[in-house]
């Protein structure tokens, strides 16, 4: 399998990235080592997550998903194998918030302590924080990466004025810079990244890995009516993209996926790997056998009426 290069580091992964904020929220722990353990013998190699996950379910404090991959890295004695992605800056507490200094600090260590491991392979500032200087921000990523806590750093949620900002904050410094970035990107959600925020990652050549690709499980054609999203988790993210627009973009899948003999969140994520910048896009599972499905679409070559068809329905 091709491993694609994150921005100009020195990390390389697989082109679909497993997103962890399933793990202790529609994924119990056991579960979850069944998932991992089928990905990584799959050939691929980067499991995103975030201090927060799962903080939204009823019960759940945050840290909960970092915990699960932490113990399967102790159960396995795997963790070199793994491209770990995490971030921090969203509220896990009242006084535990932001992009400060002082707090990614602290953020990394309570990480590297839930995730049993001494090191982070990409650390990402979580959102955009207009409170604290980006240098100060950038200075706090450096003492990581130099204290070798964590390799490479990125951003999540960043405009293209801020990412540009954090970029010269880095190059005045001499510091490392943000070599990622992980922005919200599907066929449902094209309008906050493409435009100046693609451009400058296609300028800079920052890597991208989009996250909710498959908008919340929208994209793999599942949910088409009310009644289909009745009782599932993910209906409040499914269900807004329910209105003609997005059946549109689900006819147009449903013609893609016959015409490859694919499914359709195969064509959604194959849709995005094949977008200027996209290094591989984020996508989660509940089963093997969603599993299975989703990384097909590493393989899957779009022809170019497809591409177009797609492009047009979700303009």
């Amino acid at each position: 399998m091709q491993k694609r290069k994150l921005g100009k580091s020195n990390l390389e992964i697989a082109p679909l990235v497993f997103g962890g904020n399933v793990f202790g929220w529609t994924v119990d722990e056991p579960a979850s080592f069944k998932i991992l353990d089928a990905f990584l013998n799959a050939g691929f190699n980067c499991v995103d997550t975030a201090d927060v996950y799962s903080k939204w379910k009823p019960g759940n404090s945050g840290g909960e998903s970092e915990i699960i991959i932490g113990n399967w890295f102790k159960a396995r004695g795997n963790r070199s194998k793994v491209i770990l992605a995490s971030k921090c800056g969203l509220e896990m507490a009242p006084d535990k918030k932001g992009l400060s200094k002082a707090y990614i600090l602290r953020a990394v260590e309570d990480s590297l302590k839930r995730l049993k491991t001494d090191y982070i392979d990409l650390y990402q500032s979580h959102r955009d924080d207009n409170v604290t200087p980006v240098d100060e921000t950038m200075e706090a990523h450096a003492q990581l990466v130099k204290a070798g806590k964590v390799r490479v750093v990125g951003a999540s949620n960043f405009s293209a004025e801020r990412l540009q900002a954090s970029l010269d904050a880095s190059a005045k410094a001499g510091i490392p810079r943000y070599e990622t970035l992980q922005p919200l990107y599907s066929l449902v959600e094209r309008k906050e990244f493409e435009g100046p925020l693609q451009d400058l990652c296609v300028k800079q050549g920052i890597g991208v890995i989009p996250f909710y690709s498959l908008a919340s499980g929208f994209l793999t054609g599942k949910y088409r009516t009310e009644a289909d999203l009745a009782g599932k988790a993910r209906a409040a993210g499914a269900g807004k993209y329910l209105n003609p627009k997005g059946l549109g973009i689900l006819k147009a899948l449903d013609d893609a996926a016959k015409t490859h003999n694919a499914t359709q969140a195969q064509v959604a994520l194959a849709w995005l790997l094949a977008q200027p910048a996209i290094a591989a896009p984020i996508a989660s599972a509940t089963s093997l056998e969603q599993l299975s499905d989703i990384l097909k679409s590493t393989t899957l070559k779009l022809d170019q009426g497809s591409l177009a068809a797609l492009d047009t329905a979700s303009a």
